[in-house]
């Protein structure tokens, strides 16, 4: 079956997974097989003054809607864009006195579409909102008190001029909210801000080894012409050679865990027993597990008590980061790392999460020699583990690239981010921001390595002065928070 746009694929039902995607043609990786605009979409409460509610980019200063005072625009073509969608919710909060929670939003906004389209397929939908995945006979005895009080909040928001939905509907689109809904990031895609439905994507099957990957692209509006416009939408791009007739698939998790600790996971987040060959054989384990090789390999018992250590550490660094205490989070990778080094294998997950939190603090803090040795370690570690075009992936060679690069270590940062770049066409595409960002730095970093070869003693000299001049840029400040996962699902 394909429509509007969606002609690339196909949708099939497969025995114990249920509906599916398979490619109707061959695609290479980068390709982009197909962009999907968000059914309806809204911005996370805590951030709806700095977000832009119609592209979801961050910006300094936004327009507010003047009627409502609660939405906010980057400008007055954002703004128009959003009429149609916001038209009913603005009433409807001047009715109410206030905006309700995020979920009670984006239902109200389905329901608003609903009532403008009527049911069944909307135009380049594969299935109707009506038969999304909701569930609902899934959830535990919490997930349905929640769900309850959001009906409840919502049909007193629900304005009674508009059209009445039956119970069983409005549960339903909460149901599908909590399994389906997507996160969306801002524009440099490191922030998680906001949750939209699209109805293709929720399609794909997952894999934890998979041959999609789902980049969120916020649009153009910024064309001076508005025939060069573009709308925030999905992209389902290809990760590896995909032919006519394979099932398309995505990963919810991030990889990055033991396959029992992502199956538990999948089972508690979106209530399937995954099957995928990674968990099934139990695929990269063993690396994850990895101790010291060599004759004198750690006891049986000394693993278990440095796991149980690296753990409790990761609880202690959590706790500190919340509190802004960087340098305590820097005492505790180092004692942690002493204890490790002897024990764990290279590729083991304890030590690349101690490794990836102390680069990113010390960059932070300007610690740049530290930093990179640490960030070397960690990509060496991801590469044997991640598939070799994961977007997680990239973005930590990005960073250890960068924090190279501000070391002044410039053959090796300008190696790493040369390779971002690579992974990042392809998971990202040529025009996202990330991807412009990282362009500018290779041609950059391309012409300092130059400099270098040609003469060491005037590089350094040149480099030094530019740093007297400018202060080096500082690192953003680290986040307690992971990389945006694919759906919104709260915990």
């Amino acid at each position: 079956m394909t429509k509007g746009g969606m002609e690339s694929v196909e949708l099939f039902t497969t025995e114990g997974k249920g509906r599916g995607l398979k490619a109707q043609k061959e695609f290479l990786p980068g390709d982009v097989i197909f962009a999907e605009p968000a059914y309806a979409a809204v911005v996370f409460d805590s951030l709806t003054h700095v977000i832009c509610h119609t592209c979801f980019k961050r910006q300094e200063r936004l327009h507010r809607c003047g009627q409502c005072k609660f939405a906010h625009y980057c400008d007055r073509t954002c703004q128009r864009a959003a009429w149609l969608n916001h038209k009913n919710e603005c009433s409807a909060i001047k009715r109410h006195g206030k905006a309700p929670s995020e979920n009670i939003r984006l239902a109200a906004r389905i329901l608003w579409k609903m009532e403008r389209e009527g049911t069944g397929l909307s135009e380049g939908c594969l299935v109707p909102i009506e038969e999304l995945q909701n569930h609902v006979d899934s959830f535990g005895e919490e997930e349905k008190k929640e769900l309850r009080a959001d009906v409840e909040s919502f049909l007193e928001f629900w304005p009674p001029h508009c059209q009445q939905f039956g119970m069983q509907l409005i549960s339903h689109i909460f149901g599908v909210i909590s399994c389906n809904g997507f996160t969306l990031s801002d524009q440099r895609g490191l922030q998680a801000v906001g949750v939209g439905i699209f109805p293709n994507l929720c399609q794909a099957n997952h894999d934890c080894w998979p041959n999609c990957t789902v980049v969120f692209n916020n649009g153009n509006h910024e064309a001076v012409r508005s025939m060069f416009h573009t709308q925030m939408r999905i992209e389902l791009r290809a990760l590896s050679k995909i032919s006519p007739g394979d099932e398309l698939t995505v990963s919810y998790v991030d990889f990055l865990s033991l396959s029992e600790e992502r199956r538990a996971q999948l089972k508690k987040q979106y209530y399937f027993d995954c099957a995928c060959e990674h968990c099934k054989k139990q695929l990269k384990d063993d690396l994850m597990l990895a101790v010291k090789a060599g004759e004198s390999k750690p006891s049986a018992d000394t693993v278990k008590e440095v796991i149980q250590l690296s753990k409790d550490t990761l609880e202690k660094i959590n706790k500190a980061r919340m509190e802004g205490h960087y340098h305590e989070v820097v005492k505790l990778c180092r004692d942690c790392l002493k204890k490790q080094e002897p024990v764990l294998g290279d590729t083991n997950i304890y030590l690349l999460r101690i490794l990836s939190i102390a680069s990113e603090v010390l960059s932070y803090l300007q610690m740049f020699e530290e930093a990179a040795d640490y960030a070397k370690r960690m990509v060496d570690g991801y590469l044997k583990i991640y598939h070799p075009n994961n977007a997680q992936l990239g973005m930590a060679v990005m960073r250890a690239g960068v924090t190279h690069w501000h070391a002044g270590l410039i053959e090796a940062g300008h190696g790493l981010i040369c390779k971002a770049y690579a992974i990042l066409l392809i998971t990202h595409g040529p025009s996202h921001p990330i991807t412009k960002d990282l362009e500018v730095m290779r041609v950059q970093t391309e012409m300092e390595l130059r400099m270098f070869q040609q003469n060491e003693f005037m590089y350094y000299k040149m480099r030094e002065a530019a740093l007297k001049n400018q202060k080096i840029q500082v690192m953003p400040e680290p986040s307690n928070e992971n990389a945006p996962s694919l759906f919104h699902k709260k915990e």
